[in-house]
């Protein structure tokens, strides 16, 4: 996701840019946490060519929210971990739902449509027997 400067410029929060030690200072941790958490795998940091770890903005933010649950809400890290996949599978399913009434809201339209289209020369349903000519 990106988000629009003044000067028309945009700044990818998902972007994987920061080295680990700029990483853990702004979420105001030692860099061997985020080592420990990436193994854990609460976070996923990219990884360059000779195997250094990048993070992205949103990634601190992440480390963030895990030091808030982990130091203020006494929650451990398998804990945690938990509590960020379910908030992944949360986040999934109502895209998928977005999704489906996304959907559902064009099939809709197109039924209209073709009701319309039908106007008062609706065929009818009902079956009728026909006998043909008797020879």
């Amino acid at each position: 996701m990106a988000y629009r400067q003044r000067l028309g410029e945009e700044i990818d929060y998902d972007a994987k840019i920061l080295a680990i030690s700029a990483a853990a200072e702004m979420a105001g941790m030692h860099p061997q946490t985020l080592r420990q958490y990436d193994r854990l795998g609460l976070v996923e940091p990219a990884r360059t060519p000779g195997g250094g770890r990048r993070y992205s903005v949103r990634d601190v933010t992440r480390l963030r929210e895990i030091q808030r649950l982990s130091q203020d809400e006494g929650v451990n890290l398998a804990g945690i971990k938990r509590i960020m996949d379910l908030e992944r599978e949360v986040h999934a399913v109502r895209a998928e739902a977005a999704a489906a009434i996304e959907e559902l809201r064009r099939t809709r339209a197109q039924l209209a449509e073709l009701r319309a289209m039908a106007g008062p020369f609706r065929r009818s349903t009902d079956i009728v027997l026909w006998r043909g000519e008797q020879r």
